[in-house]
Formats: structure tokens, sequence, C-alpha cells
């Protein structure tokens, strides 16, 4: 923990420095999102601030330096809670509606419903899906090129709980890190991607 602390510190440190370097677009960019973003019902403008780690990446245009780079990636990865039980397959079918679900932690929400995952937003989940973001890679076949090794779930999870444990920079949202999905949406998250009789595997 004191390692992550002091991990974190540094970057915060080098974003400084990235910021002086950068000029002051992204100073610009916070201005115009605290004047434009307003709280209301559960989403209050504590969203728009950084940790020192997406600081770091966003000052450095998602490329700090490899050392420093690679000190908090091992850290992230060090912070990942996976499951007590060891078990890392869930029920693809919840995993679906999960994926495909993106109501939570919005202003009309009131907090008290389970946040859906909204995958489809950034990923092709399926061969028949018909409507996808393109910012992430098609997750179409993915269990079905990859296998489904307890090695392949325990990166999986890992993956889905804190994509900046595998890739730093990565746009992917910490979603067990960040506490928006629980143990076992990830567990069935899991199992939509890595389950043969997953939709994603056929």
């Amino acid at each position: 923990m004191k390692l992550f602390q002091a991990s974190i510190f540094g970057a915060a440190v080098l974003a400084i420095a990235f910021a002086a370097l950068a000029g002051d677009d992204h100073a610009k960019a916070v201005a115009m999102m605290k004047r434009d973003f307003h709280a209301k019902g559960i989403a209050g403008t504590d969203r728009l601030n950084e940790d020192g780690l997406q600081a770091l990446c966003n000052r450095s245009r998602n490329n700090p330096p490899k050392a420093v780079g690679e000190r908090l990636q091992r850290d992230q990865l060090d912070a990942v809670k996976y499951p007590a039980d060891g078990k890392f397959l869930g029920d693809w079918k919840s995993g679906e509606r999960i994926a495909q679900n993106g109501r939570g932690m919005t202003w009309s929400d009131g907090g008290s419903a389970a946040n859906g995952g909204s995958c489809y937003n950034c990923h092709q989940i399926g061969p028949n899906e018909t409507s996808f973001g393109t910012i992430g890679n098609s997750l179409s076949q993915f269990g079905k090129t990859r296998g489904n090794s307890p090695e392949m779930q325990k990166y999986v999870y890992g993956k889905i709980y804190n994509a900046k444990a595998f890739n730093l920079c990565s746009n992917m949202p910490r979603f067990g890190h960040s506490g928006t999905l629980t143990e076992k949406q990830i567990k069935d998250l899991v199992a939509l991607l890595l389950d043969p009789s997953s939709p994603v595997n056929q």
C-alpha cells in the first residue's frame, strides 16, 4: 500500500511537470468541464477530479515515461482484488444483461439499482450485434479464439476489474477499482466472454 501511495504521489508530481510542458490546453479543458458540468442527483462534481494516475496519462498524452509507467502499472495489478473463492466464471446470461445495460450512476438514477456495464458503447459484444461502439476491440469470438483456461479467466477478471493494470493509460473504465460493478457482476461478464455457450462465442 505504501508503494502504491508513493507511486501515485510520484505520478502526481510528474503530472504537474507534464502540464507545464503541454501548455494550458489541459487547464482550459478542465475549466470548461467545471463550467458546464453541474451536480445533479447522484452525479456530483467530484467526478471531475483526476487521481494521480489518470492525471499522468492525460498530461503525457497517454505516453508517460517508461520506467514510471511500468511501476505504476505493477501497482495497479497488485491492487486488483480477485475473488476469495478463486472462481472467476459466473452466469453468461446475467453477464449479457450487464453488458447491454447502460443505466447506473447518472443524475437520473437513484443509486439503489445495480449498475450496468455499458460494454456495447465501446465494443462489439457478439457476432449478431447491429449497433456498437468502436473505441474498444471487438469481443466477438473472444473465448473461442483465446480459450477459457484458469489463467485466461483470471486475466479477463483482472482486466474488467482494472484495465489500467494491463495497459496503464487504457480508456476502459476501472469497473471493480471504482466500485462501479460488483464481484458477481464481473464474474458474469467473464462468463459472457469465455463460456462456450455464450452468444459471444457462437
